[in-house]
C-alpha cells in the first residue's frame, strides 16, 4: 500500500538505493536478454522449423509488442495504485516463464504463443520501474539513475547474443531458451526481498484515474513528440537489434559464435558508453535548460544514420566492428534524457502511468514494427538482391532515425513549458 513521504528528495541511504538500482538493472537485463535471444538464434529456428524472414519478423516484432504494449498500461495503472515492486517481481516470473516455453515449440504459432506469453509478462516491468527510480533519488540524479538502469538494454542484448549463440552451438537452440527462462523465475522471488516498495505522496492512497493522466498527456505536444520520436528510433533500433546478426552471417561470412562475439562487443561497449553519457550528460546540461533533454538525442541520432550506413556496406569485418561501435552507442543515448522528460510530464504519483503510455506509443511503432518491416523488405528484395538482400534492407531501415530525429528537434521548446516542477 502507499505510504506517506516526500520521496521527490530521495529515498533511503545512498547505499540502498544503489542495491535497488543494481536488482532493478538485473531485471531490465533479462527483459532485454530474453528479447535478443531470439535474434541471434535465426539461423537455427530458421533452418529447424522452416520459416521465412517475414515469419521471423514477426516473431520478433508483432508477436511480442502487440499485447506488451497495450497491457503496459493497466498494468502500470495497477503499480500506482497498489505496489509497484509486487508488479514488477510478478512481470519478471511471467515473462521468464514464456521464455522457457519458447524452446518447446514445434512451429510457427506455437512459437509465435509463447512470445506473446513473453510480451504480456514483460509489459508490467519497465513503466513501475522507472517509477521506484523516480522515487528513490531526487531530480538531480534520476537521469543518470534511469541511464543506469537502461545498461540493462545493451547488457542484456550483449548477453542473449553470447549466451544464446554458446548454448545453441554447444547444445541447441532450444537449450537456450530454457536456460534463460528458468534463470528468470529464479531470480524474481530473490528481487521482491530485495527491493522494498518507496514511500510515496498520501495522494498516492487515492485511486489514480486513467483518464486524469491521459488528460494531462494529451495537451502535451511534448509528450506526442518525443513518443512517437522514440517510436521511430526504436523502429530502426529494435529491427537492427534483430537482424545484424543476419547479415553478418549472409553477407560477412561469420559462423555463429564469431557474429556472437562480434554483435555481443559491439553492444555492450558501445550501447553502455552511450546510455550512461546520455543520462550524465542530460543532468549536467539540463538543469539549466530542460529542452536539452529533446536536443541530445536528436544530435545523436542525426550522426548515427552515416556511421550506420559505413557499417553495414563495407566488406571489411574489422572496419565494420570500429563502424558498429559508435552508432550503437548513440542509437540508445535516448533512454536517460527522454525517460526522465516523460517523468516530469505529470506530479509523481502518476509516473509509472505516465511512463507506460509513453512506452505504449514507442512499443507499438518501434518493437511492434522493427524487425517485421525489415524482414518483410529483406524478402520484398530477394528478387533483385539475393542473399545481399537483407543487408541493404538493413541500411533502407536508417531513414527511421532521420525521422526521429526531426520529431525531437520539434520537442524541445514544448518541453521546457510541459516540464513539472516539483516540491523541494
Amino acid at each position: 500500500m502507499a505510504q506517506s513521504g516526500t520521496p521527490q528528495a530521495g529515498h533511503g541511504t545512498p547505499g540502498y538505493r544503489a542495491l535497488v538500482l543494481a536488482m532493478l538493472l538485473l531485471v531490465y537485463t533479462f527483459n532485454f536478454l530474453d528479447r535478443q535471444i531470439l535474434g541471434i538464434l535465426v539461423a537455427p529456428i530458421k533452418a529447424d522449423l522452416q520459416l521465412t524472414d517475414t515469419q521471423l519478423g514477426a516473431l520478433g516484432g508483432i508477436a511480442f509488442a502487440f499485447l506488451y504494449s497495450t497491457l503496459g498500461v493497466p498494468l502500470a495503472l495497477l503499480a500506482d495504485r497498489t505496489s509497484r515492486t509486487w508488479v514488477v517481481t510478478a512481470s519478471l516470473t511471467v515473462w521468464s516463464g514464456f521464455t522457457a516455453l519458447c524452446g518447446l515449440a514445434t512451429g510457427f504459432w506455437s512459437l509465435f504463443l509463447s512470445r506473446i506469453g513473453v510480451g504480456v509478462g514483460e509489459a508490467g516491468g519497465v513503466a513501475p520501474s522507472y517509477a521506484i527510480i523516480a522515487d528513490y533519488f531526487p531530480p538531480e540524479q534520476r537521469a543518470r539513475a534511469l541511464a543506469i538502469y537502461s545498461l540493462g538494454i545493451p547488457i542484456g542484448l550483449a548477453s542473449g547474443t553470447l549466451l544464446g549463440a554458446w548454448i545453441a552451438a554447444t547444445v541447441d537452440w532450444r537449450a537456450a531458451f530454457i536456460v534463460v527462462g528458468l534463470a528468470g523465475v529464479v531470480i524474481a522471488p530473490v528481487f521482491r526481498l530485495v527491493v522494498k516498495e518507496p514511500p510515496r505522496p498520501a495522494t498516492t492512497a487515492e485511486r489514480v484515474p486513467l483518464g486524469e493522466v491521459f488528460g494531462i498527456l494529451a495537451r502535451k505536444r511534448s509528450f506526442w513528440l518525443m513518443a512517437f520520436a522514440a517510436g521511430f528510433s526504436s523502429m530502426c533500433g529494435y529491427g537492427l537489434a534483430f537482424w545484424a546478426p543476419s547479415v553478418l552471417i549472409r553477407s560477412f561470412g561469420l559462423d555463429l559464435r564469431t557474429t556472437a562475439l562480434f554483435f555481443g562487443s559491439v553492444l555492450l561497449v558501445g550501447g553502455t558508453i552511450g546510455v550512461f553519457m546520455g543520462g550524465w550528460l542530460a543532468d549536467r546540461l539540463g538543469q539549466g535548460d530542460r529542452g536539452v533533454y529533446a536536443k541530445l538525442p536528436a544530435v545523436a541520432w542525426l550522426i548515427t544514420v552515416p556511421l550506420f550506413a559505413g557499417a553495414f556496406l563495407t566488406n571489411n569485418v574489422t572496419l565494420a566492428w570500429f563502424l558498429f561501435l559508435i552508432p550503437n552507442g548513440l542509437n540508445i543515448l535516448w533512454l536517460g534524457p527522454v525517460t526522465t522528460a516523460v517523468q516530469h510530464l505529470v506530479p509523481p504519483h502518476m509516473r509509472a502511468t505516465a511512463s507506460a503510455s509513453f512506452l505504449l506509443i514507442n512499443n507499438l511503432i518501434g518493437l511492434g514494427a522493427g524487425s517485421w518491416v525489415m524482414g518483410a523488405m529483406s524478402d520484398a528484395m530477394t528478387a533483385s538482391y539475393g542473399n545481399e538482400a537483407l543487408r541493404y534492407a538493413a541500411v533502407s531501415a536508417l531513414s527511421f532515425y532521420l525521422v526521429a530525429a526531426v520529431l525531437m528537434l520539434l520537442a524541445v521548446k514544448p518541453l521546457r513549458g510541459d516540464w513539472v516542477k516539483e516540491a523541494a
